[in-house]
């Protein structure tokens, strides 16, 4: 039985030794460009930043139902998207300015949610 045991112990510490790789289909770069919106503060309604900062530009962000059967759009993915936009404008913050949720069908969307706001660059406060 002892010699049963050590083998499967044996066995069990070799398996664990091997050498193991890992291989994904996940490009290191597109990891990085999906959350890129975590890093720009969001701004909307009463909550202004506080202290200086620079304008980057107006950005836009959308979220499109594409037929009946998908996922309905929504407000939160479009404000998303337009925190990416402002990423890729070199901004660390946004003030969003509007969002509008569009139920009729227009420009191939069956529902449609749009946010504009303002991409800005927050200096900090050393």
């Amino acid at each position: 039985m002892k010699i049963i045991l050590s083998s499967a112990l044996v066995l069990m510490l070799s398996a664990c030794a091997s050498d193991y790789s890992f291989n994904s289909n996940l490009d290191g770069e597109a990891i990085n460009d999906y959350f890129k919106a975590g890093d720009v503060t969001l701004f909307e309604g009463d909550s202004l930043p506080k202290g200086h900062y620079e304008l980057k530009g107006l950005v836009q962000g959308e979220s499109c139902q594409a037929d009946v059967n998908a996922v309905p759009a929504s407000l939160s993915e479009a404000r998303t998207e337009a925190r990416r936009a402002a990423a890729d404008k070199g901004a660390n913050g946004i003030i969003i300015k509007q969002c509008v949720m569009m139920e009729e069908a227009a420009q191939g969307c069956v529902s449609r949610a749009l946010c504009v706001g303002q991409a800005i660059k927050m200096t900090s406060a050393d």
